[in-house]
């Protein structure tokens, strides 16, 4: 029966093929008229944005009523032209791979959130006119490409060349828009302040009418000749060959005439892009008219033949007919993915055979569907350890349910590491001492960690309820805001310190690093707690500035007054030091800020206990010369009680009180004074110093390694997570090195471990001027208060050279013998340095003299400056 079917159904498939062939070639005709009418409505809506481009420039170039004005009126024609396109897109029905890849509705969507965010940019005026033209200049270029996809099918040669012939007048007209606004701006500049050179756009923009002329018709190229003799196109081409004047001298045109002319040649050529829009829509007509003209005599040759058949087709319906249209119905539905369809025909022939091997093929189809539907399911349950029933199958069928598994297996391992990358991550963010947390751009935390709470004694529930600046010292909330925005414009902020109130009324010291990112609106941000470190460096300054003065040999009634000042200054209270006499009472030698006769129980009672007492609102510190008590420090405070470590504090500070009634005593013992001064204040820093590398910088280093650890764990290098991670690692790494250049500065540890010799080859290394070193010590190690003495020495000298001196170059020598360390550094700057009237210098001679050196200074205008120690050395310690 079959073998009787062949010629017939030979027949059949070439009538079949025929037809199909001209129905594809009518419809891609078809859908190709339709996109270009798409494609029109898109080149409408960058004609918008062009001339609302040109409107918002020269809006923010010269404001005013009309420019505004103007503005409004082309955002308005654009939001139209939009609506329009949009409209015709949504109504546009081609075939699904062709409207999926161009996906026109989804790109005019982002098209009209990006001009959106521009409009808001340069109504806020955060864009200046350049940036303006850039930021509309992204969408438009972002249109054209749209259009020129949509024309990019081209199904004959006639409607491609129409098709490029459109796509470059767009082009060119682009181009000039862009030299239109771009001259516009600069011929608002200032004449002195204008630049040489001209634009780009337009070469751009030549070559763009090149190819519209290689592809149009002789009557648009004709067209567009005249166009540009015109009078707007010669006036044009004079602006652009005053601009390219080799002695730049040729005269420039006015503002408002290069608008005129140039608006005038555009609009000219925006009248031959719509003829040429109208050829092109010709065009795919006529091609659409001449393929169905095609098809229809093709089908009607068609009809003849099948006609002469179908006589054969109905004899042999009930035989052929009938089952053979079950089965194609049957596998047309199966390719469909619909296996509702059953065929009915059970016959023995060979039609039969094909019937029950579709029923078979419908019954793998979905037992497999079933399977896929299984792992879906199990994969939006979470349930990653299912697995599909491979044995059930064979074949592809198998190897493809074999793959599904080893897809699901791989994502269940995947899965695994994110948790537990996530989780070590929770962790690290948890156990930080530092202060993490994510806020937004308005204002709020969104999510902080536990070193919050401990830091500023508030829950986490009321930090993340309140604005942060209700946190925040009044005096530091409009340096935040500044703050925030420049976080919201992209840009990071390092280093930033301001003033937090805690829960208990107290000020805290943050320093801040953050990293925002805009689009998702969130700030990731990290910061520490110099409180104590800031608080330290104030009493170091104090203590120097106390020091400078016991060794400058001022009157005692001076050093006591400069001690109160610099105690109240720190402590925030009232202050006085007190002298105790004979019968019983005392004697106020300095004061600062207010009375302290209320406070005499204070005083009372350090009397008699001889060591730091707390008595109300008042604290008191001994002062001991000799091994007798002479007198104490007093502070008080009539609103508040006092912090906790006042008393501690105050001792500090009665040390110098001893050293000035010394210096009173006898004017011999003041350099024995200053130098136990200095050699606290070194001591201190070196104190700082190690607590610090013992600390803090190992408990970074821990964390440094644990998020290493934790970047290695993560597979996908490109995803959120690793991002997340580098950034934390950045933010490590950055509060590292911070932390390196503040322990350097407090105490050099090289100077310590190494001695002088090492250090100043450091010192010389970090300079920012170069420096010639010539060391010619006896020893490795010298006396540790000369070492200081003279590394203090070099290192001021060499940041007098980089600030001040504005030097090339510096030599440092240093020699010991004779028992005496001579260390002289030479620069090659302006000189005119004088130590007496407020240098720098003082404190080095201070130093110096501390040790029981001298220092000479030879600074002559314009002739560099010499500056010479030389210091005792009175010890050797015995070679390591």
């Amino acid at each position: 029966m079959l073998l009787v079917l062949l010629p017939v159904t030979g027949l059949l498939l070439y009538t079949l093929f025929g037809a199909v062939s001209h129905w594809r070639e009518a419809r891609t005709l078809r859908d190709f008229r339709t996109v270009t009418r798409v494609s029109f409505a898109t080149t409408a809506v960058t004609d918008a944005v062009a001339r609302e481009r040109t409107a918002a420039v020269l809006a923010r170039l010269r404001p005013g009523p009309d420019t505004l004005k103007e503005r409004s009126a082309a955002q308005t024609a654009t939001d139209r032209a939009l609506e329009r396109a949009s409209h015709r897109a949504d109504s546009w029905s081609g075939r699904a791979d062709v409207t999926d890849r161009l996906d026109v509705t989804g790109r005019l969507t982002a098209m009209s959130r990006q001009l959106h965010a521009a409009r808001v940019q340069t109504d806020t005026g955060s864009l200046g006119p350049q940036r303006v033209m850039e930021t509309y200049g992204t969408i438009e270029t972002a249109l054209l490409r749209t259009v020129a996809d949509l024309e990019s099918g081209r199904p004959t040669r006639d409607a491609g060349r129409a098709a490029d012939a459109h796509i470059a007048l767009l082009g060119a007209i682009e181009a000039a828009e862009r030299e239109r606004a771009e001259l516009a701006i600069l011929l608002d500049t200032p004449a002195h302040r204008r630049p040489t050179a001209a634009g780009r756009w337009h070469a751009l923009e030549e070559a763009q009418l090149d190819a519209f002329e290689h592809n149009t018709s002789e009557e648009l190229a004709d067209e567009l000749y005249t166009a540009l003799l015109r009078a707007p196109g010669r006036a044009v081409r004079e602006v652009r060959d005053a601009l390219a004047a080799p002695d730049g001298k040729a005269a420039w045109p006015s503002y408002d005439r290069w608008l005129a002319v140039s608006g005038a040649r555009i609009e000219a050529l925006r009248g031959i892009q719509d003829r040429a829009a109208r050829e092109l829509a010709d065009t795919a007509d006529q091609d659409l008219a001449t393929a169905e003209s095609g098809g229809t005599r093709n089908l009607i040759g068609s009809l003849a033949v099948l006609a002469a058949v179908t006589a054969l087709a109905l004899a042999l319906r009930r035989s052929i007919t009938r089952p053979l249209g079950e089965v194609s119905t049957g596998a047309r539905a199966l390719s469909d993915g619909d296996l509702s369809y059953d065929i009915r025909y059970a016959g023995r022939d060979e039609l039969g055979d094909v019937a029950d091997t579709f029923r078979d093929l419908r019954v793998t189809t979905e037992r497999l569907a079933a399977e896929i539907r299984a792992m879906n399911s199990a994969i939006d349950a979470g349930r990653f350890g299912h697995r599909a029933d491979v044995a059930s199958f064979a074949g592809t069928w198998a190897q493809l349910l074999g793959g599904m598994n080893d897809t699901m297996a791989s994502f269940a391992a995947a899965h695994g590491r994110r948790r537990k990358a996530e989780q070590e991550l929770e962790s690290i963010f948890n156990l930080s001492l530092d202060l993490l947390c994510i806020c937004g751009f308005k204002g709020y935390f969104e999510r902080v960690n536990p070193a919050f709470e401990r830091t500023l004694g508030y829950p986490s529930q009321v930090l993340l309820s309140k604005p942060i600046v209700e946190f925040i010292h009044e005096d530091d909330r409009a340096r935040v805001r500044a703050a925030f925005e420049r976080l919201a414009n992209g840009d990071p902020v390092e280093e930033f310190e301001n003033r937090y109130i805690r829960n208990d009324g107290t000020e805290c010291r943050l320093e801040w690093s953050a990293w925002p990112v805009p689009e998702e609106g969130l700030i990731y941000a990290a910061a520490r707690d110099v409180t104590e470190s800031r608080r330290a460096a104030r009493e170091q300054a104090a203590l120097r500035r106390v020091a400078t003065a016991v060794a400058g040999g001022v009157p005692p009634s001076q050093v006591f007054a400069k001690v109160a000042e610099e105690v109240a200054d720190l402590l925030g209270t009232a202050v006085a030091v007190l002298r105790y006499e004979s019968d019983g009472y005392f004697t106020v030698l300095g004061i600062s800020r207010e009375t302290v006769d209320k406070d005499r129980e204070a005083a009372g009672e350090d009397a008699w206990t001889q060591q730091a007492v707390r008595a109300g609102r008042s604290a008191a510190a001994p002062i001991v010369v000799d091994g007798r008590r002479w007198g104490a420090v007093v502070a008080a405070s009539l609103l508040e009680p006092l912090p906790g470590d006042t008393e501690s504090r105050l001792a500090d500070f009665t040390e110098l009180i001893a050293t000035a009634i010394a210096n009173a005593d006898s004017r011999a013992q003041l350099t024995a004074s200053r130098a136990r001064v200095v050699a606290a204040g070194d001591a201190s820093r070196r104190r700082i110093e190690r607590d610090l590398h013992d600390g803090v910088q190992q408990r970074l280093v821990s964390l440094q390694l644990d998020l290493r650890l934790a970047e290695s764990m993560v597979e996908d290098r490109s995803g959120e997570l690793a991002g997340q991670l580098a950034h934390v690692g950045q933010g490590l790494d950055g509060a590292f090195q911070d932390l390196l250049r503040v322990a350097r500065g407090i105490h050099p540890a090289i100077l310590s471990r190494g001695g002088l010799g090492p250090a100043l080859r450091a010192l010389a290394r970090r300079s920012a001027v170069p420096v010639e070193l010539d060391l010619r010590l006896s020893a490795p190690r010298l006396p540790e208060h000369l070492e200081v003495a003279a590394y203090y020495v070099a290192s001021e000298c060499l940041t007098n050279a980089v600030k001040h001196a504005r030097a090339t170059v510096v030599t440092v020598e240093a020699e010991d013998r004779d028992d005496v360390l001579e260390l002289t550094i030479r620069d090659d700057g302006v000189g005119g340095v004088e130590p007496g009237k407020g240098s720098g210098l003082i404190g080095l001679i201070d130093r110096v003299e501390a040790a029981g050196g001298r220092l000479t200074v030879t600074s002559p205008q314009g002739g560099g400056t010499t500056l010479t120690a030389r210091i005792p050395v009175r010890e050797r310690p015995a070679d390591e």
